[in-house]
């Protein structure tokens, strides 16, 4: 049997008129502006860009608005930080806009490696950028040049808008107009006269961090009892942080003054914030607030921080003195020393059998063996606590006569520099005794009409003073770095006064403010140095 034909069904053409019809989409347009800064006028002209472009695309039937992206109060300079403008390129990238229009090139950017690297990306993708002002559309063939030429042009001028800046920024700080950033300073507020004002329970946070810093305590310590007892931060928050109580203690506004340009930026296209360590002056404003601490104990402080950073070393190996760092957790990490090699001791907790032993041994013989120490002993921490407090404790009874040495101390501390002959007092009066000569000179020399009389006396009275002025301003150098000394033995004189005749138990803080060195001997011998020169030989009990 034959199978039958497939059936054939024809399918009538279309007409020719339908062949050729089109159908045209509408083109996705985006705008993009920017104003340069946050101020009233700048903000209208913002919302007049808006406008503008909104009225543009949506009467053009050719166009549909695809978004309008706005960054206002914002650098030009860099595309890291305009939001809007980020957000665009990636809807140029997901094929969701077909044309950017900006007013200009420099609305557009001002830094010229960024307006190209972006103007190349968008055309690669087929995007056009059209800039209005300078009739240029980005995907003819000339369009590159001219961008070029434009764009530095607009660069050039950001660069010199933001010379200018510099320039008056400088200027007032020359003159002392200090701006203070209040948003991350602790214990202080802007006040009704625009200059900081202190917040009391802030300031004595501050106070105390001060004390502590003074009396010993590490950074870390610090930290934790701030944190123990739930002392909120600038924040609010009671988390502290090492750097942030480094900053209170390097920060020169807590004693009244403003250190200006400690930082500056290093171009206007990367805005890069780099540390002023010597490449541009610095202005210091003395007395410009109220300070939470006096001057005295600020510079304290500053001594203390440059003792203790000069005993740190990368390595423990770099160290045989053992100062490899500084730790105050222990009064005698930093004040036990070997009697043999001037090396300092370290605690060491042993564990045997379950059991520990926390001993203290020299730093040299635990990292070179007996190299270069030989015969430095172990010793328990017990009794040499022991034997610590009853060093203290039998010059406790004569602590009037102590006090006396300690305050004799001091008084050397502020004797006159060695090798000057006279004293800061005896230079401030000498100087107005100068003074008042001169006057009487001047006036003498005005009632007899002749002037030139006395012209070699007062020139004599002249050089003298000024040679005592350079005088006095070494001696006050020289007694600045003993600014720390002399604060160690006032605290040692002040903690001696308070403290009881006899010391019972083993107090970190105390040990701090009395006892200087604790030099050991033998196993069975030290000597303790307390503050202010006091030497006591001790038997290890």
């Amino acid at each position: 049997m034959r199978e039958s034909p497939p059936k054939v069904i024809t399918i009538p053409a279309k007409p020719e008129a339908a062949t050729q019809q089109t159908i045209k989409r509408q083109l996705r347009v985006a705008a993009y502006c920017r104003v340069s800064t946050d101020d009233e006028e700048q903000l209208t002209s913002y919302e007049a860009q808006q406008n503008h472009y909104t009225d543009k695309i949506m009467t053009n039937c050719d166009w549909t608005m695809a978004g309008i992206f706005a960054d206002e109060g914002i650098t030009g300079t860099s595309a890291r930080k305009r939001p809007e403008f980020l957000k665009m390129i990636w809807m140029c990238k997901q094929k969701k806009i077909d044309i950017v229009l900006t007013k200009s090139i420099s609305r557009f950017a001002r830094n010229t490696v960024d307006c190209l690297n972006y103007i190349r990306a968008l055309r690669e993708l087929g995007i056009a950028v059209i800039f209005e002002k300078e009739n240029i559309n980005t995907l003819e063939a000339d369009s590159e040049i001219l961008i070029t030429m434009l764009g530095a042009f607009a660069q050039a001028e950001s660069e010199s808008i933001s010379a200018n800046v510099r320039w008056g920024k400088r200027q007032a700080m020359r003159e002392g107009k200090a701006i203070i950033q209040y948003d991350r300073l602790y214990a202080y507020e802007k006040g009704e006269d625009g200059n900081p004002k202190i917040i009391p329970e802030q300031a004595e946070v501050v106070r105390s961090i001060y004390h502590q810093y003074l009396t010993g305590a590490s950074l870390r310590i610090i930290k934790e009892r701030l944190e123990a007892e739930q002392i909120p931060n600038v924040s609010g928050k009671a988390q502290w942080t090492i750097t942030t109580i480094r900053s209170i203690l390097r920060n020169e506004k807590y004693c009244g003054d403003v250190l200006l340009q400690k930082t500056y930026i290093s171009d206007c296209i990367s805005r890069k914030v780099i540390r002023n360590t010597g490449q541009l002056p610095m202005y210091l404003v003395q007395d410009h607030h109220d300070g939470i601490v006096d001057r005295k104990t600020f510079d304290a402080v500053q001594a203390e921080i440059a003792r203790r950073s000069a005993g740190k070393s990368p390595s423990k190996k770099n160290a045989p003195t053992g100062m490899t760092s500084y730790t105050s957790k222990y009064a005698l990490s930093e004040r036990l020393v070997c009697g043999e090699c001037g090396t300092l001791y370290r605690r060491c907790t042993w564990s045997k059998g379950g059991k520990k032993r926390v001993v203290w041994r020299c730093v040299s013989r635990l990292d070179y063996g007996t190299k270069y120490c030989h015969n430095s002993p172990t010793l328990d921490e017990e009794p040499l606590q022991r034997s610590i407090l009853a060093a203290i404790n039998s010059v406790m009874s004569q602590k009037s006569s102590l006090i006396r040495q300690i305050t004799a101390a001091m008084e050397v501390e502020l004797a006159p520099v060695p090798g000057e002959s006279i004293s800061l007092a005896a230079i401030e009066q000498r100087l107005d005794e100068l003074n008042n000569l001169t006057r009487e000179l001047v006036a003498e020399a005005a009632r007899t009409k002749d002037a030139e009389a006395y012209t070699a006396q007062l020139r004599g009275i002249m050089n003298e003073a000024a040679e005592l002025k350079e005088k006095r301003a070494y001696i006050e150098e020289q007694r600045q770095n003993n600014t720390q000394a002399v604060q160690r033995i006032e605290d040692a004189a002040a903690a001696m006064e308070q403290a009881s005749c006899h010391i019972c138990e083993w107090d970190e803080a105390l040990i701090r403010q009395l006892v200087d060195t604790v030099k050991v001997h033998s196993a069975e011998k030290i000597t303790v140095y307390l503050r202010g020169g006091v030497q006591v030989d001790q038997d290890m009990i």
